[in-house]
């Protein structure tokens, strides 16, 4: 029995439809109302089971609804998928208090109110569960005009391999995925928009270099990772940060010293200049999500 967050459209419903097919229960939740109904009523018409819960993810109250609402319909709760969230994208310069709070509320705070909820049901029912958040490419790299967006998503995989160490022991996993699909935000971007229309007008296969090399098909092929981390097959599979899209699975890597330098006593600014001229700086990192040149 698994509840997924944000599941009215979109990759949230994609995950949902791919649990109930694989034989899960499913707990709906959205802001939306009739973008729930209807992707209730979707799963219901091939023979899944369903509940729907309508309310804005964020608040420790929504979390614990959230978790009743499995327990009511189904008697117990197995999976929480932390999909919920918005965009309000601004430079920084640009962005408000009011842009910032909203992300994080949903995101960040949403995401730590809604495992916290499921993480203390799974270890008073003492079966067991499963975590699965979900980050973003913008977490792992960073884009432009998405700090909010971004620092909440790398804060999700921080949360991640933290909670599958305060959880070990109590049999939940914990692993943070990160999905990229043909949506209305990739839709925008300039090297894939012929690609995704075309594919979403007539049904033109979107080409083997937008599949593979950048990870991009629709909402569906992400959602296999999802039913794999709800399985007994992941159940030695925790702490990780996992991404599919299009053809391709990845794990990321967690970060990690690169390079190093020794100098005895320490370290002046002057030191540190050198060092970086002769050597550290050769070696610094990439940073923001690389755009690819249109493609015919």
């Amino acid at each position: 029995m698994a509840v997924v967050t944000g599941a009215g459209r979109g990759l949230g419903s994609a995950y949902a439809r791919s649990l109930a097919v694989a034989g899960a229960s499913v707990v709906i939740n959205d802001v939306d109302g009739d973008s729930a109904q209807n992707a209730a009523a979707a799963i219901e018409s091939e023979g899944g089971v369903v509940a729907v819960h309508v309310g804005p993810i964020g608040s420790s109250e929504t979390a614990d609804e959230l978790v009743q609402t499995a327990i009511d319909n189904f008697g117990r709760l197995d999976a929480m998928i932390t999909n919920a969230g918005v965009i309000r994208d601004r430079v920084l310069w640009k962005m408000t208090d009011e842009d910032f709070d909203e992300v994080v509320n949903v995101h960040l705070r949403g995401t730590f109110t809604c495992a916290r909820s499921a993480a203390t049901h799974f270890r008073e029912a003492g079966h067991g569960g499963r975590l699965i958040l979900v980050g973003s490419p913008a977490g792992q790299y960073g884009n432009f005009g998405q700090s909010n967006y971004a620092a909440c998503k790398a804060g999700i995989t921080a949360m991640a391999r933290t909670w599958a160490m305060e959880l070990a022991r109590s049999e939940v996993t914990v692993n943070c995925i990160i999905p990229t699909a043909a949506t209305d935000m990739t839709k925008t971007i300039p090297a894939f928009a012929p690609h995704i229309e075309a594919w979403e007008v007539d049904g033109t296969p979107l080409p083997e270099w937008l599949r593979r090399d950048q990870a991009l098909g629709s909402v569906d092929d992400v959602a296999p990772l999802v039913v794999f981390l709800v399985s007994d097959e992941s159940s030695e599979t925790t702490g990780q940060t996992i991404g599919l899209g299009g053809d391709r699975l990845a794990i990321w890597s967690y970060p990690d010293e690169v390079a190093t330098a020794f100098r005895e006593g320490g370290w002046d600014a002057d030191g540190i200049a050198t060092e970086f001229a002769d050597h550290l700086g050769a070696l610094t990192q990439s940073y923001g999500i690389a755009m690819p040149e249109p493609k015919p």
